[in-house]
């Protein structure tokens, strides 16, 4: 297998930048776990764990130059990045709706048939004009196309964004106490930074313009730690309790 000399960037931004999320990431699915693990506990942390999961897959395909291989590795780390959101999904329906009207059954259901749908990312390597290139050209990152941009925004915004914010404002609404609220807010704010850089990564994919990688880059780094942060702030030191 061969292997190349990564630039001094892109080292940074795959070990330096994402490696500290990717770090941050699994010590806070650990403080949640650590105390117990019950179902709730699990569904929380899977969001931290699935995101943590895909940019390992990302270390692992940094530095290689066989593109069968690295377009393979890099479905596998979209796939866990993106498919972490319906975790967030699954946990605010158990928490407006309790585990009883939330069997394991529905739980599962949700996680599987999300799952189906992102799976359909995999195809797109097929296609004549593949939706993800990586090689030589790209300089190794990766490059969109504007159907596999739009096959993965519109289930991310449907199946994800869209029912979390819903979901948020309706547990948001039941709260009485101020304590709570404020907490809720964190945990919303957090969710909401977190949405912008996935997006914004989504962008600069598709849109493949230099200046706007770094940027993203550089901007995701802070929205990622910040939103990861505020979401656990917000619910996740009550889930240790």
């Amino acid at each position: 297998m061969v292997l190349f000399q990564l630039t001094p960037t892109r080292f940074i931004t795959i070990y330096i930048a994402q490696g500290s999320i990717c770090a941050f990431f699994i010590f806070l699915a650990y403080k949640i776990l650590r105390r117990d693990t019950k179902r709730l506990n699990l569904i929380f942390s899977g969001f931290y764990l699935s995101s943590s999961f895909g940019l390992i897959m990302n270390f692992i395909y940094g530095p290689l130059t066989d593109v069968n291989l690295v377009l393979i590795l890099n479905f596998i780390t979209n796939f866990a990045i993106f498919y972490s959101l319906i975790f967030l999904v699954v946990f605010d329906l158990i928490l407006l709706k309790s585990e009883k009207v939330m069997t394991n059954f529905k739980q599962l259901a949700i996680l599987i048939g999300y799952g189906a749908l992102m799976f359909g990312m995999f195809f797109f390597l097929f296609l004549p004009e593949p939706g993800v290139t990586m090689n030589p050209s790209t300089n190794w990152s990766p490059v969109w196309s504007v159907p596999f941009f739009i096959y993965v925004a519109t289930i991310e915004t449907i199946g994800a964004l869209i029912p979390i914010l819903y979901l948020n404002f309706r547990i948001y609404k039941r709260f009485e106490d101020e304590t709570l609220k404020r907490k809720w807010k964190s945990f919303y704010v957090g969710f909401i930074s977190l949405a912008i850089f996935m997006y914004g990564i989504f962008i600069s994919n598709t849109l493949n313009i230099s200046i706007v990688r770094t940027i993203t880059g550089l901007i995701g780094l802070i929205l990622a730690i910040m939103g990861g942060y505020l979401m656990y702030k917000g619910v996740g030191r009550q889930l240790e309790k």
